[in-house]
């Protein structure tokens, strides 16, 4: 090899190593994404880039972990859209301040800024939050948008999952269509804004799982979601918003939350570094008792029975045919008229999930004494 010949070989390999040392977190409007380049977040945890899911050709924009081997999505822009095999497409940022990913001429997918911007600045966070800001603003934590408004099918600690009174924004997760298939499925959860409001999860437009209210500690009907030395959960609500969230103890651990639409179950994942693997943490359902109304009003279901629904003490069922074919969704009703001025009251059960909340009103003054006297004149 002649010392010219050499000296193109170096310089070459310089170029190289350059291009793809220079990862960056950040994209300006002077800047575009192509594909096959990404962003990357200050820390490596997450990657910005296109995709294709599965044995699909089409592509999408989407972030993903960085830091561990198995690809695992955590969000998609474009999930209604897909790029039909086009190496053309590119995220940009508009004369308007908008962040556009174009397939040649054509929009496919738009976020709006807020307001007016001066020099936007789209950022890719170590949260996995993608994050559209002003730099000429100077305030840190001000978001014109954020992917976390936008959930897809998984929930990552910081999240919320609610409602913004103030907006509207209703933050849910909907799982993809397949494992190919990036879009919309029928599986979604969401919180339900009744007096007091209740997490959701449904088939279509089938109610399918319900957690029960929050008690102050976690959701009555979701005994696994208990204090554990992994996770701290929240649920907030406000005047301003409602919404759940989690977050790891340690900063260390990698969790996610995904609707899993195969099987119909949101599953909580932990990265396990020793098997290179994701660990399931838990799940829901968990059996047949979490079927939303499986044993129909004044039921009660136990899964170590059989059949498995019961009536409550006092109660009988409302179609005994149907009941005792298996069909329980018909409940169960009293033996006899309510009378609390002639020597009924309560009974205490436990291990129950609390009734459905869409008819219930809150008073957060009053004292258990007050409530009981206020149902025994109703």
């Amino acid at each position: 090899m002649d010392s010219l010949s050499f000296m193109f070989v170096v310089v070459n390999s310089l170029c190289f190593t350059a291009q793809f040392s220079s990862a960056t977190d950040t994209l300006t409007s002077t800047q575009s994404l192509a594909d096959g380049s990404t962003l990357i977040s200050k820390h490596g945890s997450f990657e910005l880039g296109f995709f294709s899911p599965g044995s699909s050709r089409n592509r999408y924009l989407g972030i993903w972990h960085k830091n561990i081997p198995v690809r695992t999505v955590v969000w998609v822009a474009n999930r209604r859209a897909p790029i039909f095999n086009n190496s053309s497409a590119l995220l940009m940022i508009d004369n308007q301040g908008n962040l556009v990913l174009k397939n040649g001429g054509s929009v496919v997918w738009s976020a709006n800024s807020k307001r007016e911007v001066q020099t936007p600045l789209l950022q890719l966070l170590d949260s996995g939050n993608l994050v559209l800001t002003d730099a000429s603003d100077g305030r840190s934590g001000i978001y014109l948008w954020q992917s976390f408004d936008y959930p897809t099918d998984t929930l990552l600690p910081g999240m919320k999952l609610g409602v913004n009174l103030k907006t509207g924004l209703d933050r849910r997760l909907t799982s993809w269509k397949n494992w190919d298939d990036p879009s919309p499925g029928d599986f979604v959860w969401k919180i339900l804004l009744y007096n007091n409001p209740e997490s959701t999860m449904w088939k279509g437009s089938k109610f399918y799982f319900r957690s029960g209210p929050w008690n102050g500690i976690t959701y009555s009907g979701t005994p696994q979601l208990k204090p554990n030395q992994v996770f701290i959960f929240n649920f907030v609500h406000s005047d301003d918003e409602v919404y759940y969230t989690y977050y790891p103890k340690n900063k260390s651990v990698i969790s996610r939350l995904v609707m899993n639409q195969t099987n119909y179950r949101r599953e909580r994942y932990i990265w396990d570094e020793a098997s290179q693997s994701w660990s399931l943490f838990m799940y829901l359902p968990t059996d047949y008792c979490d079927s939303y109304g499986l044993c129909g009003a004044y039921g009660n279901c136990i899964i170590t029975d059989s059949p498995v629904c019961q009536c409550l003490k006092g109660f009988n069922p409302k179609s005994p045919d149907q009941w005792n074919s298996g069909d329980w969704s018909q409940g169960c009703v009293r033996n006899k008229s309510l009378n609390c001025q002639d020597g009924d009251g309560f009974i205490k059960y436990t291990e129950l999930k609390l009734p459905d909340t869409e008819y219930s009103w809150v008073n957060k003054s009053m004292s258990l004494e007050e409530c009981r006297g206020k149902c025994l004149n109703n």
